[in-house]
């Protein structure tokens, strides 16, 4: 496998953390100029752009939130503004949600779909709108969107309209040259998902060893690394998969 993305300029939102500053990280290394998008963590962002810039990568942070097409846009624009164009987007930016469905009102469907699906969407149709020499995309959908877990339904109703996005958006972006997938994460060691293991375990388990339920629930018994959902994410947006379009790749360990 080659790897070598000198000269791609790529856009990584939601890239200040996690899983996305672990994409950041992985696309330097690989040899990509790195756009690093934020909401509101500028210390965050800042503070791996001079990271990385230490080891010669060339990156740049850009605040915008990409929940609002006009945002996303100007994203875009101010990307290319400043490396001269854009070939790859890893769109990372979402967020979580659990509850029963009595308890799910119209500002949460709003909120969560806004944000999951719309969020990516558009900032998806501004990027292929800069993208004037072929490209490549990556979504994040979820492994949330194959397993029933108990009150998910609104987050991975999300997930799988994404995954529906990249299979459906794969041949008329071929026209373009450019490739659509999204990666779906199982389980993944980051700060979010420490905020939400809980919720991933049946209230009738409530009294179980967290540890040890998790590790019932892959086949590798862990929780994934940020590199290792990062790996595959950088694969799919380098020449090595260049005859993958439409697909859904999972990385959770067999979950």
């Amino acid at each position: 496998m080659t790897r070598n993305m000198s000269g791609t300029v790529a856009l990584v939102s939601g890239g200040s953390r996690g899983i996305g500053a672990a994409i950041v990280r992985q696309l330097a290394a690989d040899g990509a100029t790195v756009a690093v998008n934020y909401r509101s963590g500028q210390d965050a962002a800042e503070a791996l752009v001079a990271e990385l810039s230490k080891t010669g990568s060339r990156a740049k942070a850009f605040q915008a939130d990409v929940s609002d097409p006009a945002q996303s846009k100007r994203l875009v624009e101010d990307v290319v503004a400043e490396f001269g164009h854009l070939d790859a987007l890893a769109s990372n930016a979402g967020i979580e949600h659990f509850g029963a469905l009595a308890s799910i009102t119209a500002a949460d469907f709003d909120r969560v779909f806004h944000i999951n699906v719309a969020g990516q969407l558009f900032l998806t149709q501004a990027a292929v709108a800069a993208m004037t020499n072929g490209g490549r995309i990556v979504l994040t959908s979820s492994v949330s969107a194959r397993l029933a877990i108990y009150q998910h339904t609104l987050y991975a109703a999300s997930k799988a309209a994404v995954s529906a996005m990249a299979l459906n958006l794969a041949p008329e972006l071929a026209e373009a040259g450019i490739s659509i997938n999204a990666v779906a994460p199982g389980g993944t060691d980051t700060d979010m998902a420490a905020e939400h293991a809980r919720h991933y375990v049946h209230p009738a388990l409530a009294d179980a060893d967290l540890d040890a339920v998790v590790k019932s629930m892959t086949s590798l018994g862990r929780l994934a690394k940020p590199e290792e959902i990062a790996a595959v994410v950088a694969f799919l947006l380098s020449d090595d998969a260049s005859c993958i379009t439409g697909a859904t790749i999972d990385a959770s360990g067999g979950g």
